[in-house]
């Protein structure tokens, strides 16, 4: 069954977002290249050109060896096939130490990609950075939770929100995200009645990430969700096609004409 919605027919903008709260779900998936931004161009509100392609494109067991050069690089791509989308670049880990350093590698995005905004991972302890983009004119988006550049610190990745004290820090790290100037905030692998007191407790929109269904938008990583990374499947991914076996089967075809001649044809030779 064919599902038709209306395309984005207008650029998507931080103020955009800000206004969909409540409104309208937000739709956000991630993107690592020109063709697959052009693809989902016009479909979704936002592009996360997230360091989680540590993984899924160089094969990294997780996404602390992403650096700027390698963001920069996917996004610059994603940028020229995105026309519509709010792009976010994903600021990887070591790259906003303190506020100086965050300013200067956010200045770096804004001066050599066309993405709209810079993502940061922390609570309450990285909103003094976030303040500083912000005053800055570099929109932030804010996550809170499971946050995967934590995960070595932190001995894995733990859903977070399972108990009154881990809710109330949750909420006071969104309120304060909120208020260092933040235009929306991510919120990874809580519990979902965690994430509904999140969103209920700020006036941005939360984007959430097996965080349950009352966040005001969803984000899921483009090669899961189509089913092309196979190493592990999270729980709250919902695999809306089998892309791997889609391809070995159409790449499975390929190898059998060409061993048995069938390709090329004379339709397809000059």
């Amino acid at each position: 069954m064919s599902i038709h919605r209306p395309k984005i027919e207008k650029k998507v903008t931080v103020a955009t977002i800000a206004k969909m709260k409540g409104v309208e779900p937000i739709t956000m998936i991630t993107a690592s290249d020109a063709l697959f931004a052009t693809l989902f161009d016009g479909s979704v509100e936002m592009l996360l050109v997230g360091d989680s392609l540590n993984m899924s494109f160089n094969a990294a067991p997780d996404t602390l060896s992403a650096d700027m050069e390698m963001m920069l690089y996917h996004t610059k791509a994603v940028c020229r096939g995105a026309k519509l989308a709010l792009v976010v670049f994903d600021m990887p880990f070591g790259s906003y130490t303190d506020e100086t350093k965050a300013l200067e590698n956010a200045v770096r995005v804004y001066r050599e990609t066309e993405a709209q905004a810079v993502k940061i991972e922390g609570g309450s302890e990285r909103a003094h950075i976030i303040r500083k983009l912000t005053e800055n004119s570099v929109a932030v988006m804010g996550h809170i939770g499971l946050m995967p550049q934590f995960v070595r610190s932190e001995g894995g990745y733990k859903v977070k929100g399972k108990d009154a004290g881990n809710i109330e820090k949750l909420v006071e790290d969104a309120k304060a995200i909120e208020a260092a100037g933040a235009f929306a905030l991510v919120v990874e692998g809580v519990k979902s009645d965690a994430a509904k007191a999140v969103t209920e407790a700020v006036s941005i929109p939360t984007i959430g990430i097996g965080a349950g269904p009352d966040t005001d938008g969803q984000v899921l990583v483009w090669s899961d969700m189509f089913g092309f990374f196979e190493a592990f499947k999270p729980k709250f991914v919902k695999q809306y096609l089998q892309g791997a076996a889609l391809i070995r089967e159409a790449l499975a075809t390929y190898v059998d004409e060409v061993k048995t001649g069938k390709f090329p044809d004379s339709e397809h030779s000059y």
